[in-house]
């Protein structure tokens, strides 16, 4: 998948959790080179929900992966979190 489909389909698969925003950033141009470039992207994202409201960091990151856990194996190599609920800075 390239990577505009790739973002497409985060972009789809978070749709679950009701994000009131989401910010995705490809950072793969910044990783070309190293051992772990040659198979997936490398994406920063945020994402604001109400789902996260109460919930520690971890399950809110376990939220997010396991949305987009098939994406996890051949198309996304690392991804940077970083979750809030709605009115949290």
């Amino acid at each position: 998948m390239d990577a505009a489909a790739i973002e497409i389909e985060i972009r789809s698969r978070l749709a679950g959790l009701a994000p009131e925003a989401i910010e995705l950033l490809d950072e793969s141009g910044l990783h070309v080179g190293h051992p772990g470039a040659q198979g997936g992207g490398h994406f920063r994202l945020t994402v604001v929900s109400p789902q996260f409201a109460g919930q520690p960091r971890i399950a809110r990151h376990r939220m997010v992966y396991a949305a987009l856990q098939p994406l996890m194996q051949h198309d996304i190599h690392a991804l940077a979190l970083v979750t809030r609920a709605p009115g949290e800075s």
